[in-house]
Order: structure tokens, then C-alpha cells, then sequence
């Protein structure tokens, strides 16, 4: 078969070459698990762009490509290099990105921040989601002088929350990934991170009875709602016991309101954590909380220099204004649910099992095809790209796709939702790819 031929190994020959050079120079091929070719479609992803605009995403090949999947992994909430963000951000660096004296933004969004959580009194900023989880994680045992954290979700990759796998590999499953070896992890902190499952407050409630907990941390949602009082029981017991209630919005912030999704769901927690979407692709993340857990920075030593660079401030108060402006999360959430249902519809057309869940800008689907639901997704991602997007399971929606993304889009998912059904039912699911089945799991590239 030539160049010229419409598979996906042949039209992104460039970046699927890269990207097995980068398995041999990046341990893991890429920073980010949720960037490796092999979560989606191995040896047909074309793993590196070129170019991102609006929704188009240009790959080393030069074709262009609809994302209608992660668009960033959930940071590009405005879309990719939206021009009034990007306006901003040009004029922080011609005005100097970085300086021995502090940046004003930093002072301007902090203000912002508390304007918009009128129960909080005090911001701090971080850039990467995971460190300033780390960080607040830190303020809240600092606090009470306690170790032990009980966890809902997923929380990153530092120590704190890996640390819940010392003593069996499994307490991070449905958390994280099953079977995670908290390899380089000390042994030391064994016994310092405990699950509990969402929405059952026994496990909580049985936490706080056996342990001294220096701090609860949880997402507030993520793929399903939360049962009558349950979030509302998980704040009482927080101020009973005198430790603070973390919620983690780095994936939930901006994206059901210009904030918080516990703003919507009115449960309060003592400290919220934001990041992604905050600065539209620009790293920018923040803990926001009350004084006396906040005031803890005084004394525990938190502190890196590129907290203190200009573009990420600049970039969030842009990304924040925008978003208060238009109303960008009702547009979001309208996307969000129709994709939900197209994919429902789509799949009781054509005799497709599958489940949806999540918050509608975060939506995802699962089919429920037994052996074969893993090679069926991977071949949904191969003739989504043979049709020109890139697509798997989830869609985080942007504000800058529009009614027609959508109605393309899932026209073409009706289309491949037909053919997956026949090649379920005929048993040739694995015949039809062009490379392997995708990884669901953490593991080794070479």
C-alpha cells in the first residue's frame, strides 16, 4: 500500500515515526499518560502537532484534524489559542515575562479569585495541577498536625497520594489505575492515604473514627452525581472533626459556572483547587481557602520561582474574564449534552451497548461489549480519524466548537457506531484494526 492510501499509519507516518523515537529518549514516551499514542490508537495516533487553532488541530503531516476528544487534556476550555487570551499574553512577554520583582497580575487574580469565593480568604498559586494539589495537601496537615489523608478521585502523581498503594496495589483502583506500583514512593509514608469510594459515607465516616485525619480531599464530582446529603454529610463531618474538606476542581473548575462546580452543587469545602482551564492552555493553577488552613504558608515552607512568572497570571485573568462574559459554560454544558445523547441514540440505532457518564462538558462513553469493548473503542479512534478528527471515549468541549462540529461529528459517530455493531455481532472486531488494541493501564513502552 502507498502513501497515498487513506490509513491512519500512512497519512501521520511522521509523528507515529517520532514517536517511537521518543519512546527511546522519554522514558515513557511523553510527559503526560494521557498523551501516549497508545491510550487511543497505537501505531495509527499521530501523536505531535504542528499547529492548533480554534478546534483544528495540524499534524506533523500537515493534515488537518477536528478534536473531538481532550482538546489539551482539558486545559484549552476556550479552545485552542483563543485571541483575546493570546492578545494578553503577547503583551506579558514584549512587557517581560519575568523579573527579580513580582508580578503585579498575581495580585490583581488573587483579589478576582476571593471576589468569586466569598467564603475563602486567602490564594495561593502553583502552575501544575498535581504540584498544587501537593501543596494543599501540605497547608491542611499543617493545620492539624496530622498525616493521615482519606481521598476521593484522582489527585495526580506525588508521593501524598501514591502512597495509599504501599500496602496493596489495588486502593487506588477507581481512583486512578489498577495494579499501580508505587515504585520510588518511601515506604515511610505507608499508612498516611486512604480511599474511600464517592457517595458511600460509611467508608468516610469509618476513616474518621479509626484515624486522626489531617485533611479529607476529594473531587466534588466527576463521573456521577452525588446521592441526596451525601456531599452535604462529607462537609459535616469535616467540621466535626475539625479537618479540612480539599475539593480537587482542577478537571471539574470553569466548566459548569466561572468557578466551582461545589459553587453549583452548594457544599463549601475549606480549601479548592483549580488548574486546566484556568489559563486556556497556559499552565496557571490555584488554591483557594480559608484563612486559618491558608495562613499555614507562613510557616511550612512552600515556595518555586516560576510561581512568580507573568504569563500564567495574565492568561487566567483573560481566560476568567471571557469566561464571565459570554456565559462560556452554558454553551459548554448545551455541546456537552447533545453529544451525550447523539451517542445514546447512536448506539440504540445500531444495537450498541454502552454507558455515559460524567459532567456534560466532560462527557464519556464506554462500550459494554465484553472482550471486544477495548479493540471496539480503539477502532471507533481509527475510523474517526480516517474521517478527519481525532476522538476517542471522552469529548471535553470547548467554546469554540460550534452546532456544526457537533452535528458532523456525530453524524460520522452514527456511521462508525453501524459498522462497530455489524463487526461485534460478526466477531471481527480485532480483523478490523490496523494496528494494535489501545492501553487502558501504566506500563512499560519498551
Amino acid at each position: 500500500m502507498d502513501e497515498s492510501d487513506g490509513r491512519a499509519s500512512h497519512r501521520f507516518a511522521d509523528g507515529i515515526r517520532l514517536w517511537k523515537r521518543a519512546t527511546e529518549v522519554i522514558p515513557g514516551g511523553s510527559q503526560l499518560l494521557s498523551k501516549r499514542a497508545e491510550m487511543f490508537a497505537p501505531e495509527q495516533w499521530p501523536a505531535y502537532y504542528d499547529e492548533a487553532s480554534g478546534v483544528t488541530v495540524t499534524t506533523l503531516d500537515g493534515t488537518d484534524l477536528v478534536d473531538m476528544s481532550l482538546m489539551g487534556v482539558g486545559s484549552c476550555v476556550l479552545g485552542y489559542g483563543d485571541p483575546d487570551v493570546d492578545t494578553h499574553v503577547r503583551d506579558a512577554v514584549d512587557a517581560g515575562a519575568m523579573s527579580t520583582l513580582n508580578a503585579p497580575e498575581e495580585v490583581e487574580l488573587a483579589k478576582l479569585m476571593l471576589d468569586m469565593h466569598s467564603w475563602a480568604d486567602m490564594v495561593r498559586f502553583g502552575r501544575p495541577g498535581g504540584e498544587t494539589m501537593a501543596m494543599a495537601v501540605r497547608l491542611a496537615r499543617a493545620y492539624t498536625g496530622n498525616d493521615a489523608v482519606a481521598f476521593c478521585g484522582y489527585h495526580g502523581w506525588h508521593d501524598w497520594y501514591l502512597a495509599s498503594n504501599i500496602d496493596t496495589a489495588e486502593n487506588l483502583e477507581g481512583h486512578l489505575l489498577p495494579g499501580l506500583v508505587p515504585k520510588g514512593v518511601p515506604d515511610a509514608l505507608e499508612g498516611t492515604s486512604f480511599p474511600f469510594r464517592y457517595n458511600d459515607i460509611d467508608e468516610l465516616e469509618r476513616l474518621l473514627a479509626e484515624k486522626s485525619l489531617g485533611a479529607i480531599v476529594m473531587e466534588p464530582i466527576r463521573y456521577e452525581e452525588p446521592d441526596d446529603g451525601f456531599l452535604e454529610r462529607v462537609r459535616e463531618l469535616a467540621t466535626e472533626h475539625d479537618v479540612p474538606l480539599v475539593f480537587d476542581e482542577i478537571t471539574s473548575g470553569f466548566r459548569i459556572n466561572a468557578g466551582g462546580v461545589h459553587q453549583t452543587l452548594g457544599v463549601t469545602p475549606d480549601v479548592a483547587v483549580y488548574g486546566k482551564a484556568m489559563g486556556n492552555g497556559y499552565p496557571m493553577s490555584a488554591v483557594v481557602g480559608t484563612e486559618p488552613v491558608m495562613d499555614e504558608a507562613q510557616e511550612s515552607f512552600i515556595s518555586s520561582t516560576f510561581w512568580t512568572e507573568r504569563i500564567g497570571p495574565t492568561a487566567a485573568l483573560a481566560t476568567i474574564e471571557k469566561f464571565r462574559d459570554e456565559a462560556v459554560h452554558e454553551h459548554l454544558v448545551d455541546l456537552g449534552d447533545r453529544i451525550t445523547a447523539g451517542w445514546e441514540q447512536a448506539a440504540e440505532r445500531h444495537g450498541l451497548s454502552i454507558e455515559t457518564q460524567g459532567l456534560a462538558p466532560l462527557t464519556h462513553f464506554s462500550l459494554q461489549h465484553g472482550e471486544q469493548s477495548l479493540a471496539a473503542t480503539t477502532l471507533f479512534t481509527q475510523e474517526m480519524l480516517n474521517r478527519g478528527y481525532l476522538a476517542g471515549s471522552s469529548v471535553y468541549v470547548s467554546y469554540a466548537h460550534t452546532d456544526a462540529h457537533v452535528k458532523n461529528y456525530l453524524d460520522h459517530v452514527d456511521d462508525v457506531f453501524e459498522s462497530i455493531a455489524a463487526k461485534i455481532e460478526a466477531g471481527t472486531v480485532e480483523d478490523a484494526l490496523e494496528g494494535p488494541v489501545k492501553h487502558t493501564k501504566f506500563e512499560r513502552l519498551n
